[in-house]
């Protein structure tokens, strides 16, 4: 029994490594996350099933798990923070001279393994005023954009909202909860290699005006996420974004980089169909 199972699942195996990559337009390069897929699913089948759905890569690997990405033609989109977390981020102050370092040697770690992108957050206000937080986001940020600048690695500080405790929803008090506070970040900063992610989940909870907005502050993004509002779940007809317009708008700005999905697969849904149906309906 054991013996014919095995088979059985090996044949399932070798049948999807044979499935010939779906065709798309390619306008906009588009990444996957660990979170579309069914946590089950061993990596190296998430990886094959992204690249013959016309992923270009994944964000947020681990680094050990950069060359099984390579294997089947992904690269790492999006490179961890270097030391960066959620509960103290760029406006730790007292925190920035060990912060240097640990961020100077994740982008050394993603500028030779082909990484475009790092990403960083703002960190939790605890108190702290938004103005004093821009300081210091921007001191840390001026002290590490000339190593980000000759390594041709992007730091994206991240967007996020702070409406919603649970952390699959929302990052408790994260300073960087608007587009306007983290444009100011850069504009001070002002450099080609330190921009926004925007996570269009995240924005529309807390600006809303999603194409607008996007249009407004084009200069300042160098990296995207999706995700379904509510629930963060996928993008399609279920939810309130209308992801196929919001597609259409970052790729008639001239969008270069990428756009990763974060949304989270809703239970009972195959993970597959809707990662695909997410590729397909930002083709555009």
């Amino acid at each position: 029994m054991r013996r014919r199972n095995f088979l059985a699942a090996a044949a399932a195996v070798s049948v999807a490594a044979a499935q010939p990559a779906v065709p798309r337009k390619g306008r906009l390069k588009q990444s996957a996350m660990r979170v579309n897929f069914d946590p089950k699913m061993p990596f190296e089948d998430v990886c094959r099933e992204a690249a013959r759905l016309g992923a270009k890569g994944m964000d947020l690997i681990p680094i050990q798990d950069w060359p099984t990405l390579r294997k089947y033609g992904l690269i790492p989109t999006m490179g961890p923070t270097g030391g960066v977390t959620f509960e103290s981020g760029l406006i730790r102050k007292e925190l920035h001279d060990g912060l240097e370092k640990s961020m100077s040697a994740a982008l050394d770690d993603c500028s030779k393994n082909g990484c475009p992108n790092m990403i960083t957050v703002g960190g939790q206000r605890k108190g702290m005023s938004y103005e004093e937080g821009a300081d210091h986001a921007a001191a840390l940020l001026n002290r590490v954009k000339a190593r980000a600048e000759d390594k041709g690695v992007t730091i994206c500080l991240e967007v996020m909202n702070n409406k919603f405790d649970d952390p699959a929803l929302g990052r408790t008090d994260q300073i960087c909860n608007h587009l306007a506070w983290g444009v100011d970040v850069c504009k001070r900063v002002n450099s080609p290699r330190v921009k926004l992610l925007c996570d269009i989940y995240h924005v529309q909870i807390m600006d809303g005006d999603v194409c607008h907005n996007i249009q407004q502050n084009f200069q300042w993004i160098g990296h995207f996420h999706t995700g379904g509002v509510p629930g963060r779940h996928e993008i399609d007809d279920t939810q309130e974004i209308n992801y196929r317009f919001v597609a259409k708008t970052i790729a008639d700005l001239g969008f270069t980089g990428y756009i990763a999905h974060e949304y989270r697969p809703t239970p009972g849904r195959d993970p597959i169909q809707d990662f695909a149906q997410a590729i397909e309906i930002m083709d555009v």
